[in-house]
C-alpha cells in the first residue's frame, strides 16, 4: 500500500483548517461541507450526498451497490468559533502544523478522504463526516447508527490518543439537569415560611457525587449551579448540571437509576431530574480484535508498533460500538491540544497513519468478500 502524498495532504488540510467551522453556526457548517465536498470529489471522482437534519450539514460517500461493510467515520465541525485564524493562524513550522480544529479533528477527516482515493477498489465503503459531533451529535446519531447497521467495521478518523496511541475503548457520556423547587420569603424577616432551594440543592449534590465510583472509572461530577435571585431572599429555585462518565453500560445504567431515585431532603422542595445517557461507552470488547488486525497491518507496512488507550473523553465511535459494530477509534492525526491554544498536528505522522488506514480498509474489503 503506497504512502500518500504529503504535500496535497497538506494542501487539503489547510483548505479544510481555514475554512472555519464552529458547530453552532450553522451556515459556517455548510461553507465547510462545501469545502470538504469540493476536496473530496477531486480525491474520489464522486460528490458526495450533503445531508441536511436540524440545520447541519453532514457529508456522505457510499461506494459498490451493496450494503455498506467498512464504515469512516469523522466530523467537520470544531469547538472553535468564527475569527479565531486571527489569533491562531493555520502555520507550518517543522514538523508541526497548527491552526483551530486542526487535530480534532479535519487532519483525520482529509486522512481518510486520501485513505479511500488509495484503494482500488472501493465497493462496500462508506464515509460519514458529520457536522455536529462537538455538542454531542444531535442531528447525526440517528444517521451514524443507521450508516453503521451491518457493517463488519467501524474506523474513526478521531485524533490518537497520547503518543499516537489508537483509542481502543471510551467512556459512556450521561449527562443530567437536576431542577429544585423551594417557596421564595424575606431572609430577613420570615425566612421560617420559605422553602430554601439553595439548601436542597447542597443536599442533592452532595448526594449525586456519592454516586461516583473510583474502582469501576465511573465519575460523576455536579458542575454548573445556580440558585435564586436575590441575596435577602430564600431562594425558591435552583438547579445544576451533572456530567457523567462510565466504562461499562452497567454502570451507566446503575447511574442513571440512582439520579432518577433522588429524593428531596427539606420538607417542601419539589427535585426534579432531567436527562440522561448520551452516549453508550465503547467498551474494550468492541475494538479487540480490530486492533489486532491493525497491528498485524501495521507491521506489514513497517510502521511502529500500535499502542492502545482508554479514554475519557466520547466520539462518534460510542454509537457505532454502542449498537454492536466493532469500532476501532483514534485512527486519525498524531499530536495534541485538542480544544486548546496548543492544538498541533505532526506532520511526518501523516502518510504512515494514512496508509495505515488505507490498508486496513482493504484487508477488512478482502475479508469481508469471501
Amino acid at each position: 500500500m503506497p504512502f500518500p502524498d504529503l504535500p496535497a495532504m497538506l494542501d487539503d488540510i489547510e483548505r479544510l483548517v481555514t475554512c472555519e467551522s464552529p458547530s453552532s453556526d450553522h451556515a459556517a457548517v455548510a461553507a465547510s461541507a462545501d469545502m470538504l465536498a469540493r476536496i473530496g470529489e477531486r480525491l474520489l471522482g464522486v460528490p458526495p450526498e450533503r445531508i441536511v437534519r436540524d440545520g447541519w450539514t453532514h457529508l456522505r460517500w457510499r461506494f459498490g451497490r451493496g450494503p455498506a461493510r467498512v464504515l469512516l467515520l469523522g466530523h467537520h465541525d470544531t469547538v472553535w468559533r468564527l475569527g479565531s485564524l486571527a489569533t491562531h493562524p493555520y502555520t507550518v513550522e517543522g514538523d508541526v502544523l497548527r491552526g483551530p480544529g486542526c487535530f480534532d479533528m479535519k487532519a483525520g477527516v482529509v486522512m481518510a478522504l486520501h485513505a479511500v482515493a488509495a484503494l482500488g477498489d472501493r465497493a462496500g465503503v462508506t464515509i460519514l463526516i458529520t457536522g455536529d459531533e462537538e455538542l454531542g451529535s444531535p442531528s447525526s446519531r440517528t444517521l451514524i447508527e443507521d450508516e453503521a447497521a451491518g457493517c463488519a467495521a467501524a474506523l474513526v478518523l478521531e485524533a490518537s490518543a497520547d503518543g499516537g496511541a489508537l483509542k481502543t475503548e471510551r467512556k459512556g457520556v450521561s449527562l443530567y439537569q437536576v431542577r429544585v423547587k423551594g417557596r421564595a420569603a424575606h431572609a430577613g424577616l420570615e425566612p421560617e415560611r420559605g422553602v430554601n432551594a439553595t439548601v436542597e440543592l447542597a443536599h442533592q449534590i452532595l448526594a449525586v457525587a456519592g454516586l461516583a465510583d473510583a474502582e469501576r472509572g465511573t465519575s460523576v461530577t455536579p458542575t454548573v449551579l445556580s440558585a435564586g435571585a436575590t441575596a435577602n431572599s430564600v431562594p425558591a429555585a435552583g438547579q445544576f448540571a451533572v456530567d457523567v462518565r462510565v466504562r461499562s453500560a452497567a454502570e451507566q445504567s446503575r447511574v442513571d437509576e440512582r439520579m432518577r431515585a433522588l429524593e428531596s431532603a427539606v420538607e417542601g422542595s419539589v427535585v426534579e431530574v432531567l436527562g440522561g445517557p448520551n452516549r453508550p461507552p465503547m467498551e474494550a470488547e468492541s475494538s479487540a480484535a480490530l486492533f489486532a488486525r491493525a497491528q498485524k497491518v501495521a507491521a506489514t507496512l513497517g510502521l511502529a508498533p500500535l499502542a492502545a488507550a482508554a479514554v475519557g473523553g466520547a466520539s462518534d465511535g460510542n454509537f457505532t460500538a454502542g449498537a454492536g459494530v466493532p469500532t476501532l477509534d483514534g485512527l486519525g492525526a498524531v499530536g495534541g491540544g485538542a480544544h486548546a491554544d496548543t492544538e498541533h498536528v505532526r506532520i511526518g505522522e501523516l502518510p504512515g497513519r494514512t496508509a495505515l488506514v488505507s490498508a486496513l480498509v482493504a484487508d477488512l474489503l478482502t475479508d469481508v468478500r469471501r
